[in-house]
């Protein structure tokens, strides 16, 4: 069903790393099984995407994972605002129970379905994990709607997508790959292979540009991490609606509160403080930049335009073309 060709070049030697090794390029005939939406499969469609070694002992699995009509996912590509929407999810899904929220961590509400396929080192099974899960069920994922598991296209469970800019995305993709994947080289030579899609979960435009595509599909919300910064209420009242709940507007304000950056940071259960702690122990690149380590924070910056720090000009002026690739001839922009 599936076809692995491993892939070598300059850019991906530069940024292998003890979480990410051996990457492949993950492909399907048609691209989309029968039962998907006619339309993912013109030729704007992605018609691959970059996965790990690790990933390809559960590519089959995923594919033939059960679906529950009653599931919710969230879906985005790494480092868009996952764990903030999924926090958002998960409270709205589970009438504010803030204090059940605060008992159990994210992972253990809202798992990560392919985790153990895209971190080397990880080990574990963290598909059954999901699979063993009660019902109803939260399931966290970065994988491109082509790699959905087919049942996807018939049980149409809720699935909540979540976009953000290129740079945002590639700066905070970064200290992600420095800090939790292992990345010891140059900022340059990340930022180069996410310009020429030679990272996990690549390419990134097409990843965003397929679940657009889906937007006005009964079963799927398209978000942005950047309406999601300027107006958080108006998100949260229009996740409810779609998730079939109803609040009022001091409990939504409540929830404004508690998936504020700062409450976010300093909530243990969101934090991701396990998987930072078992990053320091793991990467050797902890003993070269310990300070680095000390200070990261899984929810960093949170902020629009957090680049800013990190990218040179002529790199703005590469993403900004980059970017303009993925949307031209579509009306999808990444600050809609």
């Amino acid at each position: 069903m599936f076809h692995f060709e491993k892939l070598a070049n300059e850019t991906l030697d530069r940024i292998e790393c003890p979480g990410t090794e051996h990457h492949y390029r993950v492909t399907r005939p048609g691209g989309y099984p029968d039962e998907a939406p006619g339309f993912l499969r013109d030729r704007g469609s992605s018609r691959f995407s970059v996965m790990i070694e690790t990933y390809l002992p559960l590519a089959e699995r995923v594919r033939t994972f059960q679906v529950f009509e009653d599931d919710v996912w969230v879906v985005t590509f790494p480092k868009c605002g996952t764990t903030w929407t999924q926090e958002m999810v998960w409270l709205l899904n589970n009438g504010l129970n803030f204090e059940r929220a605060k008992k159990l961590s994210l992972d253990e509400r809202f798992p990560f379905l392919e985790l153990t396929g895209a971190l080397t080192l990880y080990g574990g099974d963290t598909v059954t994990d999901v699979e063993r899960l009660p019902r109803p069920r939260h399931i966290k994922s970065h994988l491109p709607a082509m790699l959905l598991p087919d049942a996807v296209w018939t049980v149409r469970p809720k699935i909540i997508y979540v976009s953000r800019g290129p740079k945002d995305a590639a700066t905070s993709f970064y200290h992600h790959y420095r800090n939790i994947v292992g990345y010891d080289g140059p900022r340059e030579d990340f930022f180069n292979a996410f310009l020429s899609d030679n990272l996990i979960y690549a390419p990134f435009g097409g990843h965003a540009a397929d679940y657009w595509k889906l937007r006005d599909e009964r079963n799927v919300l398209f978000l942005s991490y950047e309406q999601m910064k300027r107006d958080l209420k108006k998100v949260i009242a229009k996740t409810a609606a779609f998730l079939g709940k109803s609040y009022n507007g001091q409990q939504i304000a409540a929830l404004e509160q508690h998936l504020s950056v700062e409450s976010m940071r300093a909530n243990k259960s969101c934090n991701m403080d396990n998987l930072v702690q078992w990053a320091r122990k793991t990467n050797y690149s902890y003993e070269r930049k310990r300070n680095d380590a000390n200070q990261f924070q899984f929810i960093r910056s949170g902020k629009i335009n957090s680049f800013e720090q990190d990218m040179s000009e002529d790199y703005v002026s590469r993403f900004d073309e980059y970017e303009k690739t993925i949307t031209e001839g579509s009306d999808f922009k990444f600050d809609f």
